[in-house]
């Protein structure tokens, strides 16, 4: 059973865009996955805005890697050093916890996210 960053069973992060390494809506990772798609991010507009500027366009559609583009709204599974460089630039989206795997926490400290968490635990 794959778990969270709080220890408890991974829940699903997104269907409708399909989202993550394996495209089962699951923010799972293996040693394949070089980006570590972990976390399960709310997409915003200026975190599109970010990464577009640092060469990661994750707003235009890309069929042929199953990519329908995002837009703000949008959860989605994103790497986890990347979302980490958007969060020491102010950049950072907000955090699904339940549904962001524990290997992100080989990365990232369950403070820092938890302040990007989208409710209250």
């Amino acid at each position: 059973m794959e778990l969270n960053v709080l220890g408890k069973p991974l829940l699903l992060c997104c269907k409708n865009p399909v989202t993550g390494f394996f495209r089962d809506g699951n923010c799972r990772t293996n040693s394949q996955d070089y980006g570590t798609h972990t976390i399960c991010a709310i997409i915003d507009n200026e975190f599109l805005d970010y990464t577009f500027k640092k060469g990661n366009d994750l707003i235009t559609p890309r069929p042929d890697l199953k990519f329908p583009g995002l837009r703000s709204g949008d959860k989605w599974c994103l790497c986890a050093l990347r979302w980490l460089e958007a969060e020491r630039h102010g950049k950072a989206p907000k955090v699904v916890i339940e549904s962001t795997h524990i290997k992100t926490l080989d990365y990232i400290d369950l403070k820092t996210l938890l302040k990007y968490s989208n409710k209250l635990l």
